[in-house]
């Protein structure tokens, strides 16, 4: 798997939200109770993951396929929409494929979809440019899973993980709110920076707003003997 420094979670910012999984009511295990288990269940079921041939692609699909669906509401939301819950339609299927790609021998998945989830946690709202970004991400794991790359995708797996957290990072000094400061006037005047540059620099009076290069050059993604092949356009 690509490891990050811890240092860089969350693109150095302060979480908004905190994406999480809600377990359902085990009604099993309150009739059954609950115990220890022996030692050679925990190496049976540790070799039948490692081991496991499963196809990764129909999941992997499934899932991207809801997380394009979330980036779709979330370009068109209106004003009476939810913001947490257009985002929360965008971490669900991002937090599945990072739970189930190493699972599935797609390390490389876990850490992008990893990435994006950091990213999810910290944006105000879903604006335009935090879309195109989610969108990146979308196109990269896509890549991953129609070409069936397993592994950590070697060199090119870092360039490409490197290329889209640099984009994100880019969005942030963009907009000017790193939030990692808590105190709530910094707070307020990163907000008053963000909230500033949405009503006046966009105006329609100012001409079309010049279009932020956030995102890396699209790339061609094909397997290969050394890992993954990734080619700018």
């Amino acid at each position: 798997m690509v490891r990050q420094n811890k240092k860089q979670d969350h693109y150095n910012q302060q979480p908004r939200r905190k994406a999480e999984f809600i377990k359902p009511p085990n009604t099993l295990k309150a009739k059954v109770g609950s115990g220890g288990l022996s030692e050679d269940i925990l190496d049976k079921a540790q070799a039948l993951l490692e081991n496991n041939t499963v196809d990764f692609s129909p999941l992997g699909e499934m899932y991207l396929a809801n997380l394009m669906r979330g980036a779709e509401k979330a370009n068109a939301m209106g004003k009476g929409d939810d913001i947490e819950q257009v985002i929360s339609m965008m971490i669900y299927p991002a937090m599945q494929l990072k739970a189930n790609g190493s699972m599935f021998h797609y390390p490389l998945v876990t850490s992008v979809a990893d990435k994006l989830v950091q990213f999810l946690e910290v944006i105000i709202e879903p604006d335009a440019d935090a879309i195109e970004i989610v969108i990146a991400f979308h196109t990269t794991l896509r890549a991953i899973v129609m070409g069936r790359i397993t592994g950590d995708g070697g060199r090119h797996g870092k360039e490409l993980l490197d290329a889209l957290i640099a984009a994100c990072q880019r969005y942030f000094e963009r907009y000017d709110y790193n939030i990692n400061d808590k105190t709530e006037n910094n707070y307020q005047d990163n907000f008053k920076n963000w909230f500033q540059y949405q009503c006046y620099d966009r105006n329609i009076s100012r001409g079309p707003r010049k279009k932020l290069s956030l995102c890396p050059a699209p790339f061609s993604i094909s397997s290969s003997s050394e890992g993954m092949k990734t080619t700018a356009q």
